[in-house]
């Protein structure tokens, strides 16, 4: 017995090849967020994040994550099902061109954005002519822009769910008679849960912490498009001491996020 387990414990030591790189990767991730505690103006900090300002940047940035997640929801979940489940020619050029906000500068999202909706583009020319609607510099523009650069998180989680979840359950219930749909509804959806979780936190943690599309595409103004981090990048141009205090703010926003959803991240699907 006793050897099992010295066995057991030998197996799962980690190796030094693995362990040394792995703390300088811990260091590297944490260190920064170290030296923001340790010059933090903690004396100050009082009134500097209790401002009308940062209350307002901080209410706004909330509430515009918000609203992007819910359209990724609506928007992305289907999405995924169809790159996951749909038989479509080009379905790799699709996902390629669906998860390429992944990988472009957020600055160019917002001016791919701008040619689309501002009032001499694609849409929001006629939209302007039209209805009289102007999209950029506004609320809407700060929603539309955060749902742009963080949908790709929610089809990335939720395809790779669906990808691995078997369809016994869902061909058992088409030959029982359901409708795709009712079976999407009532079978697949309930399975795919963790994904969804998964890839909705993302979305809002993206969605939160989002500057380049916004600043591009929605301007930088008091109570309309100034969120958390336009606000600290003003911040940090006349007062540092601010940009950290408001940095620390966003930070443990954050962290509270993801961490009160930490048990749904993994995405996996339960069998």
């Amino acid at each position: 017995m006793t050897t099992r387990r010295q066995g057991t414990a030998r197996g799962r030591s980690v190796p030094a090849a693995l362990a040394v790189p792995a703390v300088a990767a811990i260091a590297f991730l944490l260190l920064p967020f170290l030296a923001l505690l340790i010059r933090a103006p903690w004396g100050s900090m009082g009134s500097l994040v209790g401002s009308p300002e940062v209350g307002q940047a901080l209410w706004l940035s909330l509430r515009c994550a918000g609203a992007a997640t819910v359209i990724c929801l609506l928007l992305g979940i289907p999405l995924a099902w169809v790159l996951a489940r749909g038989d479509l020619p080009g379905a790799g050029v699709l996902r390629a061109l669906v998860t390429m906000p992944l990988v472009l500068p957020p600055v160019v999202g917002g001016v791919a954005l701008l040619m689309l909706l501002g009032r001499r583009g694609l849409l929001g020319a006629q939209l302007d002519a039209w209805f009289g609607v102007t999209i950029p510099f506004t609320t809407a523009a700060v929603i539309i822009a955060e749902a742009f650069v963080a949908m790709p998180f929610l089809v990335v989680s939720v395809e790779g769910t669906l990808r691995g979840l078997p369809r016994r359950t869902e061909d058992a219930a088409a030959v029982l008679g359901a409708g795709r749909w009712y079976t999407f509804r009532r079978v697949t959806l309930p399975q795919i849960l963790p994904g969804v979780t998964a890839g909705a936190v993302l979305c809002f943690a993206r969605a939160l912490g989002e500057f380049g599309a916004t600043i591009t595409f929605a301007g930088n103004f008091p109570g309309t498009t100034r969120t958390m981090p336009l606000a600290i990048y003003l911040a940090m141009e006349r007062d540092p001491d601010a940009a950290v205090a408001l940095s620390l703010v966003l930070i443990a926003v954050s962290l509270a996020v993801l961490i009160g959803l930490r048990g749904r991240w993994t995405g996996q699907v339960t069998r």
